[in-house]
């Protein structure tokens, strides 16, 4: 695995509490939506910089076992940020928090394994068609629609997908979209339900639950090293933890339809990342890519100032769990 299982951990992660309504329109709005943004970029850099670390012990630990130390970090770090009172928790709020567990449990894995399969390029393209769904089926402007699909566009000629015949793992990138777009909107859901960062905290402790005997397991198969450990402990900080707290926030702030464009960044961010750390040089299409996601981005942001959608508005989504103010994505 070297360079190339680097470049796709890196690029892979473009992997995710009661909220006030929405900010209304005006100064108070822009603010609301400007630190969403600012803290959407902190998390995709977090994700992408946890990523590239956690590459460096794939070789040792496998996908399975980065992913089980990844789980296990994170766990434990929300669990002492968020303290949730499960206890006190009603079964509607216990719903959503054990299907965010789940999407957390599964996310990740599908994803890597989709990448070991069928390449980094068609995986990754296929796992943003989650947030690309939502954007979409959140839209009521057609601008919206127009940002979406433009840097949906630009995120098939950054991720350049190749055809394939592998089936099984056309399907595994596939649940990582299910997963994707599942993580934003039950972010969004519990968001609203539970105070803080108690719904992630809870979440991914029940995931860290879930990987305990998968990891055993694949530790057994993999024995591994401290450097190795070191590396996905500091991805489960960098990759989980940080961008599950900062999503569910986000998501507060800003409509899941936005912030299922502006996940269009991550592949860029990996790619810049990769250019400055791995020293690889993205090529020309590359660079229209990434300066067409931008644009989409700006346009996206910019235009969101002349239409706020009121409580109403986000309470009645036809999508399912209320769509926006979010992101929990903290993120897989």
């Amino acid at each position: 695995m070297g360079a190339k299982h680097t470049r796709a951990m890196t690029i892979s992660v473009l992997q995710r509490r009661p909220g006030p309504a929405p900010p209304p329109d005006g100064s108070a709005g822009r603010a609301g939506r400007y630190a969403g943004v600012a803290m959407m970029l902190g998390s995709g850099l977090s994700n992408q910089l946890g990523a590239a670390l956690g590459a460096l012990a794939f070789p040792v630990l496998g996908p399975a076992g980065v992913v089980a130390v990844r789980q296990w970090v994170a766990g434990v770090a929300l669990l002492a940020i968020g303290r949730p009172r499960l206890r006190s928790f009603t079964w509607s709020q216990r719903r959503p928090v054990l299907a965010l567990a789940l999407v957390f449990a599964t996310m990740n894995l599908s994803l890597y394994t989709a990448i070991d399969r069928i390449g980094l390029g068609l995986a990754v393209t296929l796992e943003f068609l989650g947030p690309l769904s939502v954007a979409l089926a959140g839209s009521r402007r057609r601008v919206d629609l127009v940002c979406a699909l433009f840097a949906g566009a630009a995120v098939v000629v950054l991720a350049r997908p190749e055809p394939t015949t592998d089936y099984l793992g056309i399907a595994l990138g596939l649940l990582a979209a299910v997963c994707w777009a599942s993580y934003i909107l039950l972010n969004r859901v519990i968001g609203q339900q539970l105070p803080g960062a108690e719904g992630s905290a809870a979440a991914a402790t029940l995931s860290a639950l879930l990987y305990v005997p998968i990891g055993v397991v694949t530790l057994l198969h993999h024995p591994p090293t401290a450097r190795a450990l070191g590396y996905a402990a500091a991805a489960g900080i960098l990759a989980s933890a940080v961008p599950f707290v900062a999503d569910l926030f986000v998501l507060r702030r800003v409509p899941a339809r936005f912030f299922g464009v502006f996940m269009s960044v991550n592949p860029v961010l990996a790619a810049l990342i990769g250019w400055v750390v791995l020293d690889q040089s993205p090529q020309w299409a590359e660079w229209l890519a990434i300066a067409a996601i931008v644009t989409a981005n700006t346009v996206s942001v910019l235009t969101a100032d002349h239409q706020v959608p009121g409580p109403s508005a986000v309470a009645t989504s036809p999508q399912g769990p209320p769509a926006w103010p979010p992101s929990s994505c903290p993120s897989p």
